[in-house]
């Protein structure tokens, strides 16, 4: 019988393939392949040769990458809370956006974004100095609820009402969710997309108060070369993680590119590329 993350994992992609998400058109392209580049077309043709891809259209404008955030979040709704004996707590998974009203200042650690988005609002000249870096939006979060002090003193009395009062996990104390993990979620990596998740991480690190959540990418992007660009080198993003790094490593081997092949080995054996199977148990640490 699969493990629990095997059938997660299966239903992810039948998820992609049903929702119009990883699709082949009439000309034989899949949708996540840049049909400028040979070797991205036969790459992605690869992952989705053995994933089983419908022929149909590929779906308009930005309804692909809407759609794949929507099935990250379920695939992480189906994975992470059911590791509570790795990771206990009450957890809370949600996509971000507009209509959302759980925004980036609704956590413990960026909560005084807010003041600073009221004050250049009502302030010209200090949005124009203070511009917008502030501004962070991530794609899919992980929250944790903070604990009351009867669930933290269940089994030993660890707290009183004289000390560990600023700690963000004490809800007596009017602590406010903790972001424990930020997502993005990129089908593929074209232009500017690798830049822009740079981006987001680097806003995530620098306007934090407190504990940095996990900062990841998901993607969908068949070229090495192009993972390469975010994966490679530490500092801004935990890991780069791909909707099907086993299907990928096969269909890279089958092109016969040697470069794209070595690269594609160095992203992983340098734990800077890893399979989406490996993100619900990595968020646990």
């Amino acid at each position: 019988m699969d493990s629990l993350i095997s059938q997660a994992r299966k239903a992810y992609h039948q998820n992609l393939l049903s929702n119009g998400v990883l699709t082949i058109d009439k000309q034989g392209i899949p949708s996540n392949a840049d049909k400028s580049s040979r070797l991205s077309v036969d790459i992605a043709q690869g992952i989705t040769h053995i994933l089983t891809a419908e022929t149909h259209e590929k779906a308009v404008g930005q309804t692909s990458g809407a759609k794949f955030e929507q099935i990250n979040m379920e695939f992480l709704l189906q994975t992470f809370p059911k590791l509570q004996n790795l990771r206990p707590g009450k957890w809370h998974i949600a996509k971000l956006g507009n209509r959302n009203t759980i925004k980036t200042s609704s956590f413990c650690q960026y909560e005084h974004l807010e003041y600073l988005t009221r004050l250049t609002k009502s302030d010209a000249r200090l949005a124009a100095s203070m511009g917008n870096d502030y501004m962070i939006a991530p794609d899919v979060v992980i929250y944790r609820e903070p604990e009351t002090d009867e669930t933290i003193n269940k089994d030993i009395f660890i707290v009183d009402s004289g000390t560990g009062r600023l700690t963000d996990i004490r809800k007596d104390f009017g602590g406010l969710p903790i972001l424990h993990a930020s997502i993005s979620a990129k089908w593929t990596m074209r232009s500017d997309r690798a830049q822009n998740s740079r981006t987001e991480a680097l806003g995530l690190i620098r306007n934090r108060k407190g504990r940095l959540p996990h900062i990841v990418v998901v993607t969908g992007e068949p070229m090495p070369s192009r993972l390469a660009s975010l994966a490679l080198g530490t500092g801004d993003i935990d890991c780069l993680y791909h909707f099907a790094l086993y299907e990928l490593i096969e269909a890279v081997k089958a092109t016969g590119a040697e470069d794209s092949s070595e690269l594609l080995d160095i992203l992983v054996q340098g734990k800077r590329l890893k399979d989406i199977s490996d993100l619900p148990l990595d968020l646990t640490v």
